[in-house]
């Protein structure tokens, strides 16, 4: 593994296991065996290296998503696979470090979400725009419309005054959410399709 690659996963192993603000650049350096001199050749500071791991997160998430949107067999299919992936992304977080994140790099985190609202939104409008095209979802749709509606209560799912962590199970909230999501836009042979791909519900997601 090259070392800037090791440098983005044993920080974000130490953020998400300690936190963000706990965890100096010291510890990440002496954790991976290098020396601080080599960690400041591929980051500039600790703020650099936050963004650098979103970005690499980001990159992944969209080939995920890519290859989720050619292998679906319909739009149903493509929502569960995506609803599956959003989860297990959601147990690898840390309340922790998420509140980190929000409190002490503001910057990085509101530069990444804007970031991944305006993907979440282009992906979402892309599978109302094939459900509506294969009559798994009401033809009656206004695709940006909806796909605005999906991404303000993606944030509301994460807000934690509403949902805090310390009384919701971010998992339970996710499945509840998509089987709104998708339970408010099909049709008829949609909700058939639902039952026949997950007998109804999103229990077994791995």
């Amino acid at each position: 593994m090259e070392t800037k690659d090791r440098i983005l996963e044993g920080a974000e192993t130490l953020f998400m296991r300690y936190g963000i603000k706990s965890v100096t650049m010291d510890d990440i350096a002496r954790e991976l065996g290098i020396s601080k001199k080599t960690l400041y050749q591929h980051v500039s500071n600790k703020n650099d290296l936050i963004g650098q791991i979103f970005g690499c997160r980001m990159d992944e998430e969209r080939e995920e998503m890519e290859a989720i949107h050619r292998e679906a067999t319909d739009a149903i299919d493509e929502l569960l696979h995506i609803a599956k992936s959003v989860i297990r992304r959601l147990r690898k977080m840390s309340p922790a470090a998420l509140f980190d994140l929000k409190k002490y790099h503001s910057a990085e985190w509101k530069a990444f979400e804007t970031h991944h609202q305006n993907f979440i939104y282009q992906m979402i409008k892309r599978n109302i725009e094939r459900g509506m095209e294969q009559g798994v979802f009401r033809t009656n749709l206004n695709p940006d419309i909806i796909s605005k509606l999906y991404v303000g209560k993606t944030s509301l799912v994460a807000d934690e005054d509403l949902f805090p962590l310390s009384e919701y199970n971010l998992e339970e909230l996710f499945r509840q959410y998509i089987l709104y999501h998708i339970h408010g836009i099909a049709s008829m042979k949609g909700r058939q399709l639902l039952s026949e791909h997950m007998d109804g519900t999103l229990e077994n997601i791995d």
